[in-house]
């Protein structure tokens, strides 16, 4: 499927192309502390396919528990996390569903690292709603 995108203030602008079949929830700690809430949403994107149309995004190197090196993009300027990937040799990026302007229609397939998931992130169902703040 073919997406495009931006950070909040628009100084990044990406088009991919993702396999929708493969859009996940994870809930590791480190996808909690860099998104500041209980989960993340992405989407994979062959190496070839990403291409930036606007900006160049910031790139902060994250040693995971594995050892494994993680480079984690976002905008200089505004801070919105762009991707996840291989820091050493990307193959694909895990693109952020919420920077996508086709994120209605990327209902999520499964969910990752769920030993770490919030009691309370599952089901949100009974909470009061509001259609405005």
């Amino acid at each position: 499927m073919k997406v495009d995108g931006q950070c909040h203030c628009g100084q990044i602008r990406y088009e991919a192309e993702i396999d929708a079949a493969k859009v996940n929830v994870c809930h590791c700690t480190d996808c909690q502390l860099l998104t500041g809430t209980a989960y993340r949403v992405s989407a994979p994107a062959s190496a070839a396919s990403l291409t930036f149309r606007a900006g160049t995004p910031k790139i902060y190197i994250k040693t995971a528990d594995s050892g494994n090196q993680r480079a984690q993009a976002f905008c200089p300027n505004c801070g919105t996390p762009i991707y996840s990937a291989d820091a050493q040799n990307p193959q694909s990026y895990a693109l952020r569903v919420g920077t996508m302007n086709q994120r209605a229609a990327l209902r999520p397939q499964r969910q990752i690292w769920c030993r770490s998931a919030l009691a309370w992130a599952s089901d949100i169902r009974g909470l009061e709603r509001s259609e405005r703040a």
